[in-house]
C-alpha cells in the first residue's frame, strides 16, 4: 500500500463556507482523491494533516500551532512510509494580521517543502481571487491583492526544488459565500483532477524504490 500525507489548512479540512460544520470525509477532496484512486485499481491511503489557520512557517498570534513548519517532521515519520506528501498552504499567510505577499509565501512552501527532505512530495497553491465575505471579512481583508502571484511565485521555487507544483487555483474557485474556502463541488473538481497528478507521482516513487 502506497501512503500519501496531504498536509494543508482549512482548504483541504472540509470548512463548511461561513460556519464551522466539515465536511464528511467521502465529501471532501482528500477523501475523494483516495476514493478516484483506489477505483482506478491502486493500493493507497490518504493521510490528513490538515488544520484551520495554517501558515507557512509563521504563527498565528490568535491561536498557537498553527506554523506549518512546526512539527512537520513529526508528523512524516508517524505517518510513515510514506509515498508522496501533498502540500497545500499560503492562504492563511495573507490574514490582516500579516502584510506578507506571495513571494513571502512561496519561500515559507519552499522552506517546508525542504524540511521534508527525503519524502517525495508536490507543492500546490489556491488563488484567492475573491474579496473575503460573512466571517472571514475582517480576518482576510486585502488577501486578494496580497496573494496575487502566488501560484507563478510556488511555481518558480518548485523548480528551483525540482518538486512537482500543481495549480489548484487553475481548476477551483474559492466559495462565493466566504472568499475563502471551498464549496462542495469544487472539491469535489480538485480531487479528480489532483488524481491524475498523483497518480504519475505514485508511479515516479514506487519506480524509485
Amino acid at each position: 500500500m502506497q501512503q500519501i500525507l496531504v498536509y494543508s489548512d482549512s482548504l483541504s479540512w472540509g470548512i463548511v463556507p461561513n460556519t464551522r460544520k466539515r465536511l464528511a470525509f467521502s465529501e471532501r477532496w482528500p477523501g475523494v482523491m483516495e476514493d478516484h484512486l483506489i477505483r482506478a485499481g491502486r493500493s493507497v491511503r490518504v493521510i490528513e494533516d490538515c488544520l484551520n489557520g495554517r501558515r507557512t512557517v509563521w504563527e498565528d498570534p490568535f491561536k498557537p500551532g498553527r506554523n506549518g513548519l512546526t512539527g512537520l517532521q513529526q508528523r512524516i515519520e508517524v505517518s510513515s512510509p510514506l509515498a508522496l506528501v501533498v502540500l497545500l498552504l499560503g492562504t492563511n499567510d495573507f490574514q490582516s494580521t500579516h502584510s506578507y505577499n506571495a513571494w513571502h509565501s512561496a519561500q515559507g512552501g519552499a522552506t517546508i517543502r525542504i524540511s521534508g527532505t527525503g519524502i517525495p512530495g508536490s507543492i500546490g497553491a489556491v488563488r484567492i481571487a475573491r474579496t473575503a465575505k460573512g466571517t472571514m471579512a475582517e480576518k482576510f481583508v486585502g488577501a486578494d491583492v496580497k496573494g496575487q502571484g502566488l501560484a507563478e511565485a510556488l511555481a518558480a521555487v518548485a523548480t528551483e526544488l525540482i518538486c512537482p507544483f500543481f495549480d489548484a487555483g487553475r481548476v477551483v474557485k474559492t466559495s462565493a459565500i466566504d472568499g475563502v474556502h471551498l464549496d462542495a463541488d469544487q472539491h469535489l473538481v480538485l480531487a479528480h483532477e489532483l488524481a491524475k497528478t498523483v497518480a504519475v507521482l505514485l508511479d515516479r516513487a514506487a519506480a524509485a524504490r
